[in-house]
């Protein structure tokens, strides 16, 4: 019988301070053997190119380490669903950026939330952000794929349900899209009740009818600050939220998404953190203490 918690890539979203490789040197210290982080600050739109011999550096030390697959999460200004012309074309030209500096460094994938309505009607922002996606897969191919994210349901989002994400999906031509991210707290905000072996049935056929369950590339684990259905995007740590351990651990090994990779963005209020959070994980999965 296989134990499908021991072959599970783990890892949390790691500093880049200091070098884009140092978020590979401190996802190893932690124990983690995948990993996710940004490609650059994600406070502005400024973009430094990225050194030679750091790009070599990450692809050495990322088959030295065995860290794998490696994410790359989109900066939070992108918004592909903007009414506003000039920002929607900054978010397309900064996507493009991060393409092309997932593939410098080798990374997996670039995960993405395609953005907020902004006070325009969600089917009309939603129209726009596949547009606006569909730019970007005109204008080059890249190895790395790209993932989309469910939101948690806050005004504005555009894709907190399975059908909103699948009509981005399916709308985008060409090979851009690889797949999507599911955040575990963003789909218990949104409605969906992963604490329950019918919730988690129902929203694994949605995903399987909408997208594909093959499609699912990476888990975001996070517990849930808010209510089931609150709308609210605030992560709590492992096993401390309205989710729990018991329902995390229930929907992570479930059937249709044992074998996907999880990535922790759990609060990081003091230095051990994502070693208490990865801590409770591996107790989850494989029964460590």
């Amino acid at each position: 019988m296989y134990n499908w918690g021991r072959m599970r890539r783990v890892g949390v979203h790691t500093s880049i301070a200091g070098g884009l490789s140092r978020s590979l040197e401190r996802a190893h210290v932690l124990g983690c053997t995948t990993v996710q982080l940004f490609s650059h600050s994600p406070r502005g739109w400024a973009v430094k190119a990225i050194p030679n011999e750091e790009r070599e550096r990450f692809a050495s030390l990322r088959r030295d380490l065995d860290i794998s697959p490696v994410y790359i999460h989109a900066s939070y200004l992108i918004n592909m669903a903007s009414p506003e012309a000039a920002l929607r074309k900054k978010s397309i030209a900064m996507l493009r950026e991060e393409m092309d500096r997932a593939d410098a460094i080798g990374a997996d994938y670039v995960v993405l939330h395609t953005g907020s309505a902004s006070g325009d009607d969600a089917a009309v922002s939603r129209r726009r952000a596949i547009g606006a996606l569909n730019e970007v897969a005109r204008s080059g191919r890249w190895a790395a794929g790209l993932l989309l994210e469910n939101t948690a349901g806050e005004r504005g989002d555009i894709s907190s349900r399975v059908a909103d994400l699948a009509e981005i999906f399916h709308g985008v031509g060409g090979t851009l899209v690889a797949g999507v991210c599911i955040d575990t707290c963003h789909a218990f905000s949104a409605g969906y009740d992963i604490r329950r072996d019918d919730g988690i049935r129902a929203v694994a056929e949605e995903i399987d009818h909408a997208i594909g369950l093959e499609r699912v590339r990476l888990i975001h684990l996070n517990d849930a600050k808010g209510d089931l259905r609150s709308g609210a995007d605030r992560h709590e740590h492992i096993g401390l939220g309205r989710i729990g351990t018991a329902g995390l651990r229930r929907f992570v090994l479930a059937a249709p998404f044992r074998r996907v990779p999880l990535i922790l963005e759990t609060p990081k209020e003091r230095e051990t953190d994502d070693a208490r959070n990865l801590r409770a994980v591996r107790k989850m999965l494989f029964g460590e203490q």
